[in-house]
């Protein structure tokens, strides 16, 4: 519905102010590429969307260096991820290496080839995707690299009433019609403002809490890493 996804935008925004990264868990065709394309738009942040597919290579998202015979050198030829927001979309069809890759540049912000370091631009945002576990030809990430986002989501799919406007066409609203209303140096303002809100520590003794609580739970199988007790504490704070 209307309402569950005014909740899924919500938290999309407190983790990108929180300076996080993005996974989506959902079926093809449920918009997620329209959201990432709208907050791009909305945020005014350059932007690139990758199709992962099994033969999609680790340079494809990193870029390589490429012998120039005019001036004799190497040239750097940018890959996928040089923009502020990258749509990595259906990336548990990728390879493991291919995935690594895009997880390695999330983690270090820049990117090393041939013995030279280019840094992707700021703010660096990632939103993927990808399809439900046991879909044909995927296979699920790693813990170790779902982790590395902040937030996990799921969009649904929209209500009969919803659907039916979507059919008629009235919610048509293309993403570049929409207006930037803050530029991407205005978003590093706002997240180091976000950084800088106070916590009590009875409230930082309170997140503790929680992720201890999930490690010792009987239900869970993997609780809450150090990692993701910080980003509970940058998502609170944004």
């Amino acid at each position: 519905s209307l309402m569950e996804l005014s909740y899924v935008l919500k938290k999309i925004l407190t983790a990108i102010i929180a300076g996080g990264h993005i996974l989506i868990d959902d079926i093809p065709g449920v918009g997620k590429t329209t959201i990432a394309m709208a907050f791009s738009h909305v945020l005014g942040l350059s932007y690139n969307r990758l199709q992962f597919t099994p033969d999609v290579l680790p340079s494809d998202i990193t870029g390589f260096s490429m012998y120039d015979k005019n001036t004799g050198s190497f040239r750097y030829v940018p890959g996928a991820a040089m923009t502020n927001f990258l749509l990595a979309d259906e990336i548990n069809r990728a390879s493991p290496k291919t995935q690594s890759a895009l997880l390695e540049v999330m983690q270090e912000g820049r990117i090393s080839i041939d013995g030279n370091t280019h840094n992707v631009p700021q703010p660096f945002i990632v939103m993927a995707t990808q399809n439900p576990v046991g879909s044909s030809g995927t296979q699920e990430l790693p813990e170790s690299q779902t982790d590395r986002f902040m937030v996990r989501l799921t969009v649904g799919y929209p209500r009969k009433e919803d659907e039916l406007q979507i059919l008629k066409g009235t919610h048509l609203t293309k993403p570049s019609d929409l207006t930037p209303v803050i530029t991407a140096s205005q978003l590093l303002t706002l997240r180091q403002e976000a950084a800088s809100v106070h916590v009590d520590d009875s409230l930082y003794a309170y997140m503790v809490s929680i992720a201890n609580a999930t490690r010792t739970s009987e239900s869970i199988t993997l609780g809450i890493s150090p990692r993701g007790t910080m980003a509970l504490a940058s998502m609170t704070k944004a």
